[in-house]
């Protein structure tokens, strides 16, 4: 790092920290202006903020250890979260933002009546707004320590690395506290365009390096497994020790594209969609906002993001051979050390520090949002002013900070920990579809259905039966699933005037509700699932395709390349009919 590297950092701080002086009067209005926007969001800005959210310090580094383990298709471990992504685009979206509500936990009592509602609410709102909140924090805060340690071996250690992570949340912690989500989303703007475009100068100088030889000496020097773009499936487990393509048996692959995607609660991937993509859907001007916000995510999520990372892990393959088999993702680090010249090594570091505090400055606010709306205003402080819930906003989101710090300090690694939590949640996601179109559903089935994956997950653990993830949904899924219907029709439905209250504000329609519609003839429900099921089928063909075009033009394959987009395009082409014969012919 040289002075020209410093002044571009410093000048990042500065700019940050100015956007959330320049929006910090939007926010103290209110908890809606401070948690929400306003809910005044265009479609883009809500988009780009999801996306920066979860570019975190931590990704690509995960790409990259995937890729290096796995070769490219090792990334389909997380790919395959599109198809519930999608799923929220298309039936979820406009619901969350015609709730009207400032955060998803709010949705419980709308939804739920008695105190079984009250409960849930209030342990959901320090579960996740503390607890969980924390946890994840404290992991994206390892991934940063990882990464400076990585860059300034002489200057940075695993003892003074979280002073060095601490100003930076400090930092973070401090626009936050002032602007709200406005200055959370417009920062994240800016930041997402600084990280992706720093990755992208990454890719093209590494690929273009001597050691490399560019697209054609890439592949000439890779075995053929690591350009792979699709699993092998096998009868057989795998090698756990060897590198290949990514092999799943066949109940693997199953397991991750039948069942996970709808089963399993997973931060930024929920099914129905929750966490801060909820609280972005919530922001958004109206419905149709919210709806293409979601849309850009997903596209931008997937297609956009992956590539930069990919090459810069299929050409760690090449440069650094001989890193550890479980060290692959330091590839990237000691990329940005080896070929960045002076300057661009500056502009990577304030990418990193980006993509980092994009995402702690959306979990700080999120966080505090569950807190205060959640559990404070609902069972501490019931009559307060919206000015007051502002301030004590404000104090319990350097609160958070603090307590992430002191998470971070007793964290040593965060392998298997995304395992864990889709397994901790595994059978609770049918429950969080289904609550929003089946009346009977009730708070004690979505407790039933929260508690119980912790409780068969002990079981396989200390058991020792030998039943590793995935496969394991095959059975916390279905004994998830029995206990909490079983719990629903031992308990009692929700209130119906509860009901009626909840149908008249969302109309959701469906079948599900021709117990409450047929009483309530005055509310239209939404209508033509038949073809939101087409939106969303298209919806996944069109960035898949889009996905696989834009990485075979990239390995010069592109007739194949053109095809697939071409494919993606008619599928795009079929969502917008659809959306424009609804009369969504602008986006306000």
């Amino acid at each position: 790092m040289h002075l020209i590297d410093w002044i571009i950092v410093a000048m990042y701080f500065v700019v940050s920290l100015l956007i959330g002086i320049v929006y910090s009067k939007k926010a103290g209005g209110s908890t809606e202006n401070f948690f929400l926007s306003g809910r005044q969001l265009p479609w883009w800005l809500a988009g780009i903020s999801m996306v920066a959210t979860t570019f975190a310090a931590d990704t690509p580094l995960a790409v990259t250890e995937l890729v290096g383990q796995n070769g490219i298709a090792g990334n389909w471990l997380w790919w395959n979260m599109l198809i519930g992504g999608m799923l929220t685009v298309f039936f979820f979206s406009r619901l969350w933002r015609r709730a009207n509500i400032l955060t998803d936990v709010e949705f419980i009592e709308l939804r739920y009546s008695g105190k079984s509602a009250a409960v849930l609410r209030g342990f959901k709102g320090i579960y996740m707004g503390i607890f969980m909140n924390t946890i994840i924090m404290g992991w994206v805060n390892l991934a940063m320590i990882k990464i400076l340690i990585g860059m300034f071996p002489e200057y940075v250690n695993e003892k003074n690395a979280i002073i060095y992570v601490g100003l930076c949340m400090l930092l973070t912690a401090g626009y936050s506290a002032l602007s709200g989500l406005w200055g959370v989303a417009v920062t994240d703007a800016f930041q997402f365009i600084l990280a992706m475009g720093g990755c992208i100068v990454l890719a093209v100088i590494v690929v273009n390096s001597p050691q490399v030889g560019g697209i054609d000496g890439l592949q000439s020097k890779l075995p053929d497994w690591a350009l792979k773009f699709t699993p092998q499936i096998t009868s057989e487990t795998p090698a756990a020790d060897t590198s290949g393509a990514l092999a799943l048996t066949i109940s693997s692959f199953l397991a991750f594209i039948g069942i996970q995607w709808w089963a399993s609660w997973y931060p930024g991937a929920e099914p129905g969609g929750g966490g801060y993509i909820a609280q972005r859907m919530m922001s958004a001007k109206d419905e149709k906002n919210s709806l293409f916000a979601t849309l850009f995510f997903q596209v931008a999520h997937y297609c956009i993001r992956p590539w930069p990372w990919i090459l810069v892990g299929l050409c760690s393959l090449v440069i650094y051979p001989d890193l550890p088999h479980a060290d692959k993702g330091l590839g990237f680090v000691k990329a940005m050390n080896d070929f960045l010249p002076v300057g661009l090594k500056g502009l990577l570091l304030a990418a990193f520090l980006a993509a980092y505090m994009s995402t702690i400055s959306t979990h700080l606010n999120w966080g505090t949002s569950y807190f205060i709306n959640d559990f404070y205003k609902r069972f501490i402080k019931k009559d307060g002013s919206e000015k007051g819930y502002v301030a004590v906003s404000r104090v319990m989101t350097i609160v958070f900070m603090i307590l992430s710090v002191l998470v971070t300090t007793q964290m040593k690694s965060i392998s298997g920990v995304w395992g864990f939590v889709i397994e901790c949640g595994a059978g609770l996601g049918l429950v969080l579809i289904l609550r929003w179109f089946w009346w009977r559903v009730n708070a004690i089935a979505e407790i039933a259905a929260t508690v119980t994956p912790f409780v068969v997950y002990a079981i396989l653990y200390f058991g020792n039966f030998n039943v590793k993830f995935p496969e394991t949904l095959y059975i916390i899924v279905p004994v998830t699933t029995i206990v909490w219907i079983i719990v629903m029709y031992l308990t009692k439905p929700v209130e119906e005037e509860q009901l009626n209250n909840f149908y008249r504000r969302v109309h959701p329609g469906g079948i599900g509700w021709k117990k409450i519609s047929g009483k309530l003839k005055d509310v239209a429900p939404d209508s033509g699932y038949f073809f939101l099921f087409i939106d969303w089928a298209c919806g996944i063909v069109l960035v898949y395709m889009f996905l696989f075009g834009m990485g075979k033009i990239i390995f010069h394959d592109y007739l194949t390349g053109f095809v697939f987009i071409l494919i993606g395009i008619g599928a795009g082409a079929v969502i917008f009919w659809d959306l424009n014969r609804r009369g969504w012919k602008s986006i306000n």
